[in-house]
């Protein structure tokens, strides 16, 4: 071929043909788009920013449904938890009051003084003395030493309801047996209820009296009330505690004591005490708790003052002090622990055994702790606590003013902090995501619980924490809970739109990913290929009459060609008849993309191969569908528009662009040459060395005004490892250039060499014949002096 170099200003200068391997010359060439084609659709350069804009539009208002709807689903949450807490069901109840008894056990109340003394009926006592009750002789004896020692006043934790059976009188009558003098001695002695009676009234004493569940009827009448009380504002009664009645001191020792008031601990549901009513209703009267009379009697008789607002009872005044309660007029109990230094044995008090000095100036309460007289009860910080230590720290509490108090606000308070950060994290978790709103709202719940903790410890005020929180994070747990189901629900969305397009492994990932999906519309290179049946319209003719044999055969023929597209990453971008559209680097990101629609093409024309010997042995079993079919493919690589194209009322993820329109019409090229595959030149200049290809014309296809280059793959790099492939391959490049340069001679010399050779998937016999004929004309026609070497292709 010497002498056929061409001089720099030649029209053929540059047009020297390539085979595979390594860059093509003549570089990548431009083109406007086409019209026509199977691949239908607007030109993507016409508008590209106004298809965007419809499309963000439309994921705008998707993820404002989303938003709108997440929002909702909170809001649904939040009215029914707001209404729980006002309800405030028995559950909910214990979980705050456990919060308040981790309060206490963190940080228990410490004594600033100790004004009571806890006469104890213990164990030892009972040993020594006998069994309860004791003779009112030793009762009034213990009495007159607490005076004698200078106790302010006496409060009873215990009740007399019956007579003294010891009282000489009594033991008398119930001798059946006895010298009438003797009996008649034992009556004149001195009742021991009114030698009680006599020692109650020598000091400030408070009767115990403990109000019962029902009425109780037959009893003498009560001692006439002597406590004063004021009220401050509207009835208290229908906020109070209430008992149908009371059981009561004998009357003789209720008219000698300076009051009366009743020692109920009223436990919670669970059992613990935490807070004790400073007042009662018992038999439709107000009456006071034992703690809060003691000191009224022990400050001097003046009376109570009970203020009330519109939430209920507010505080109650005694001894000058204004004492906050709740609404019911609970006083919460801020317990210190444990103290055996509080006690004094009763048994220690009548021997003379303790020291004046221990009792002067205080205030005493005589109660049990013996297990067996049943007042043990429960309290935050211990399991065990007799029920007149209860009584003896409210009443250090209220004198040393180490007051708690669970304010009328305390509800609207936790209500409004659930409501805040409830909103709050319906506003961010679908904006922030789940990870950060779990971090604000740990943040914020720390927040709950450090003012929280410092109003317990600095103010003495009950504010629970934990329903706002624990509300929230249900508010958190179902929004991310509806993200979850959402997300499974995008997923399936995606695998349901996807899994007959790509592969399961693809499908998994794109699942797993859905991000990786813009669905929206964008600018991506990509290789698309399409596929069509050659003589498609003869087959179709010849089993016009046989529409199922028609139809199982394309069934046939599309499943096998779209698994192969499927196995080498390939998504199937539609059916049209016979032929097969499909794309690469979309909706996954695919690096070899153009190589991956390579070899998904050889694959197609192995899994044709496969058919048609199955449907050769169908025919020999006198099953056969029809004769042996042939494909041809065209593939392009090229920046394109890929995303939901269509319609507001349907559309589908496809790809546009020029690249398509030319893979298009390089399929349609692929019968006149002979080549099952039809490359354009990005797609084997993508391919590089990996592939073995050849080219087979400089073509200006229909629509387009610059020409292209086209080849034709022949299968994997290994080919050039053959010499008799290396040889068919440089004859063809002779072919091409002998051509380009009108030398028609050698070019037909070429075409003589190239007789009796094969090439995989190239039928170099129309290939051959191709060429003969354009030499031929052209022999007999020259072409104009400006011939570029260009054919210009007339089917689509």
């Amino acid at each position: 071929m010497d002498g056929l170099k061409p001089q720099a200003d030649s029209p053929q200068a540059g047009m020297q043909p390539s085979a595979r391997a390594g860059s093509l010359e003549g570089g990548g060439l431009e083109g406007g788009s086409v019209e026509g084609g199977r691949a239908k659709g607007p030109d993507p350069a016409a508008s590209p920013s106004k298809r965007r804009g419809v499309f963000a539009r439309a994921d705008l208002l998707r993820m404002l449904r989303r938003l709108a709807f997440s929002r909702l689903l909170g809001l649904c949450l939040l009215i029914p938890l707001i209404a729980l807490r006002i309800w405030d069901p028995a559950p909910l109840e214990i979980l705050r009051l456990r919060v308040f008894d981790l309060y206490q056990l963190v940080n228990p109340r410490q004594p600033a003084a100790e004004p009571i003394v806890i006469v104890d009926i213990d164990e030892e006592s009972l040993a020594e003395i006998g069994q309860w009750p004791w003779p009112r002789l030793e009762v009034a004896r213990m009495i007159d030493r607490l005076r004698l020692a200078g106790v302010v006043a006496v409060g009873f934790d215990i009740t007399f309801p019956e007579p003294d059976r010891t009282s000489p009188g009594v033991y008398a009558d119930s001798l059946a047996e006895v010298d009438p003098a003797i009996a008649e001695a034992l009556r004149v002695l001195p009742n021991n209820d009114e030698v009680l009676a006599g020692a109650l009234s020598r000091t400030r004493v408070v009767l115990g009296q403990s109000g019962y569940h029902r009425e109780v009827r037959n009893r003498p009448p009560p001692a006439p009330s002597e406590v004063p009380l004021a009220i401050v504002g509207a009835d208290p009664k229908p906020y109070l505690y209430q008992f149908p009645s009371l059981v009561r001191n004998t009357p003789v020792l209720e008219q000698a004591a300076a009051s009366r008031a009743v020692f109920n601990l009223v436990p919670g549901s669970d059992g613990v005490v935490r807070n004790v009513p400073a007042f009662v209703i018992a038999e439709g009267r107000i009456v006071p708790s034992l703690a809060v009379e003691l000191l009224r009697v022990a400050s001097g008789g003046n009376a109570f003052a009970i203020k009330t607002d519109r939430a209920g009872i507010r505080s109650f005044v005694v001894a000058g002090v204004d004492v906050p309660t709740d609404r019911h007029g609970r006083l919460w109990i801020h317990y210190a622990k444990q103290r055996p230094g509080l006690y004094i044995s009763a048994k220690d008090l009548l021997a003379g055994a303790v020291a004046p000095e221990r009792l002067a100036g205080k205030l005493a309460l005589i109660g049990t702790s013996a297990v067996g007289l049943f007042d043990i009860k429960a309290t935050p910080l211990q399991g065990n606590v007799p029920g007149v230590e209860v009584h003896a720290q409210v009443l250090e509490m209220i004198i040393t003013g180490q007051l708690l108090q669970r304010p009328h606000y305390a509800l609207g308070a936790e209500v409004t902090a659930l409501a805040i950060v409830s909103l709050l994290i319906i506003a961010l978790v679908p904006v922030l995501g789940a990870a950060l709103t779990m971090l604000l709202g740990a943040l914020v719940a720390s927040f709950l619980l450090a003012t929280s903790w410092f109003l317990f410890t600095g103010e003495g005020l009950l504010i629970d924490p934990a329903y706002p929180s624990l509300g929230a994070f249900a508010v958190f747990a179902l929004l991310v809970f509806a993200n979850y189901l959402r997300e499974e629900g995008r997923r399936e969305e995606v695998r349901r739109a996807f899994r007959h397009y790509l592969s399961p492994a693809l499908v998994d990932q794109l699942a797993d990913e859905p991000d990786r999906l813009v669905l929206g519309g964008e600018s991506r290179e990509m290789t698309i290929l399409f596929s069509d049946v050659r003589g498609f319209t003869a087959i179709a003719e010849r089993l016009q009459h046989e529409p199922q044999v028609l139809t199982r055969l394309m069934n046939r023929l599309l499943t096998s060609l779209s698994t192969e597209i499927m196995a080498n990453n390939g998504t199937i971008d539609k059916y049209m008849g016979d032929a097969v559209m499909a794309f690469w680097n979309a909706p996954l990101r695919d690096a070899d993309h153009a190589l991956n629609a390579c070899n998904a093409a050889r694959a197609m024309c192995g899994a044709l191969d496969t058919l048609n010997a199955k449907m050769l042995a169908d025919a020999a079993g006198g099953t056969a569908e029809t004769s042996a079919l042939r494909i041809g493919l065209g593939i392009n690589t090229g920046l394109c528009v890929v995303g939901n194209m269509g319609s507001e009322q349907r559309f589908d993820y496809s790809v546009l662009g020029d690249a398509v329109n030319l893979a298009s019409r390089l399929e349609g090229q692929s019968p006149v040459y002979g080549a099952d595959i039809v490359l354009g030149q990005a797609t084997a200049e993508a391919l590089g060395d990996r592939a073995s290809y050849v080219e087979l014309d400089l073509i200006r296809v229909k629509g387009k005004r610059e020409p292209q280059r086209i080849f034709a793959l022949l299968g994997g790099p290994e080919l050039a490892d053959d010499a008799d492939v290396r040889m068919t391959m440089r004859l063809m490049d002779n072919l091409l250039t002998a051509y380009r340069f009108q030398a028609w001679d050698a070019a037909a010399q070429a075409v003589d060499a190239l007789a009796g050779r094969r090439l995989a998937h190239l039928d170099l016999e129309i290939f051959r014949q191709l060429y003969r004929r354009r030499i031929e004309e052209f022999r007999n026609d020259p072409p104009p002096p400006d011939w570029d070497g260009v054919h210009s292709a007339e089917g689509k």
